[in-house]
């Protein structure tokens, strides 16, 4: 069958990539897809708002399926849209989406399923919340609502720094702000964990360990991620069987309630404290960069599952994955996650050769004749995959070094506490 991919980063890159290697799938289209997605893929440079203009081109193109990539159709309803039409579409429907869409929606649902999670409290005025925050005890995390592109966490070590964050959320820095989330800071390790879902069936789809900040040793701002690598160190059998009795029965039990099922990934984002799982967010597709550091290690035929999961049959596919370590360092534009420089081209990028267990995601990328052209704040994705953490990270500072972008700026640390 023909597939369309929605989205243009990293992580669409790698769907592609792994759908390019399915039985199933004969020709993938991507909207609007990068430099990268177009070696292997049709890019077609579409708004993915305008879900008419992408059913028509789906109808051209005879594309059978689409795969969302990104949250934000999610939340503004595409799948609802396409539920009306002939095509599958893989993804939570609008109520779903709500678990990302909305952070308040989130904590609600937590105080209401008994989910573990940190005490928080919400307000709705800009001098409420500034009035509240005289009262703590820090560090705090102060939050806001809607979909920030992974920026919009503000962990506050004391009241000016709260202050700031209130401040900044209330002015519109991601868009018009009904309101602020101020929660309790949390003092353990992070662990993204995954799951696919039927809507019927889920199933455990891999962890990882995220990098958000800008800087080495975690600091500096939040980033959409950094790099990333898998499995988690945090991962137990144990600990496995916490997150799904503790966080996902409850969520999934609470997404019916409220008259639906949840067809997709999950993104489970977890503090984990004395090998207890506590929620920190939920994402509703795959993480990125996770994603990127997670794909190359599926043995099972990923167009087969996705197949399986629109057509509510997950429970008979097997999901088998290598027994690798894979990590991923993202290569950014010099400034991000502040004002930086586009249209800057990569020169040495088209020379680069990858072994095997070596992969070379596009984010922020367009191809312009036979150069690369970086046009975002997140521009490629090294991936290795090796048996050892050690060996994986350099093998992908190895090929970085090899690009040798001056314009540009990665972590070097990424998988520090693994490798």
């Amino acid at each position: 069958m023909n597939i369309g991919i929605i989205g243009s980063g990293g992580r669409e890159h790698s769907l592609c990539f792994k759908l390019k290697e399915s039985s199933v799938v004969n020709k993938i289209f991507c909207f609007p897809g990068n430099a990268g997605t177009g070696l292997i893929a049709e890019n077609i440079n579409l708004d993915t708002s305008d879900f008419k203009k992408i059913h028509k081109t789906c109808d051209e193109k005879n594309i059978e399926l689409i795969i969302v990539g990104p949250e934000k159709p999610l939340v503004e309803g595409i799948v609802e849209y396409f539920k009306k039409t002939k095509i599958k579409i893989f993804g939570p429907d609008k109520v779903s989406a709500q678990l990302e869409g909305s952070k308040t929606f989130t904590k609600k649902l937590c105080k209401k399923y008994k989910i573990p999670t940190s005490n928080f409290e919400i307000f709705n005025e800009e001098k409420l919340a500034l009035n509240y925050i005289k009262s703590l005890n820090y560090p705090v995390v102060v939050k806001a609502d809607g979909l920030a592109s992974g920026k919009g966490v503000y962990i506050c070590k004391n009241e000016s720094d709260a202050k700031f964050a209130v401040q900044e959320i209330f002015n519109g820095r991601f868009g018009k702000a009904d309101c602020v989330l101020i929660e309790e800071f949390l003092d353990g390790e992070e662990m993204s964990y995954f799951i696919i879902s039927d809507g019927i069936t889920h199933k455990f789809f891999q962890t990882a360990q995220d990098h958000k900040r800008v800087g080495e040793n975690d600091t500096g701002k939040n980033t959409g991620g950094m790099g990333a690598y898998s499995p988690s160190r945090l991962y137990s059998k144990e600990l496995d069987k916490k997150i799904n009795e503790k966080i996902i029965k409850p969520t999934m039990s609470g997404i019916k309630d409220l008259g639906t099922t949840y067809c997709g990934f999950l993104y489970i984002g977890l503090m984990i404290i004395n090998n207890d799982p506590y929620l920190i967010e939920f994402n509703v597709r795959m993480g990125d960069p996770e994603c990127q550091t997670i794909l190359p290690m599926l043995e099972t035929d990923f167009g087969k599952i996705v197949l399986a999961c629109c057509d509510k049959k997950l429970n008979n596919i097997e999901i088998k994955w290598k027994e690798k370590k894979s990590v991923c360092i993202v290569l950014c534009s010099s400034g991000y996650p502040d004002d930086y420089q586009k249209n800057i081209k990569i020169n040495q990028l088209k020379n680069i050769k990858l072994n095997k267990d070596e992969y070379l995601f596009h984010a922020g990328t367009k191809a312009e004749n036979e150069d690369y052209i970086a046009v975002g704040g997140r521009v490629l994705n090294v991936v290795t995959t090796t048996k050892d953490f050690k060996q994986s990270k350099e093998q992908a500072l190895k090929i970085l070094n090899d690009i040798d972008w001056k314009e540009g700026f990665f972590r070097k640390d990424i998988a520090y506490k693994v490798a």
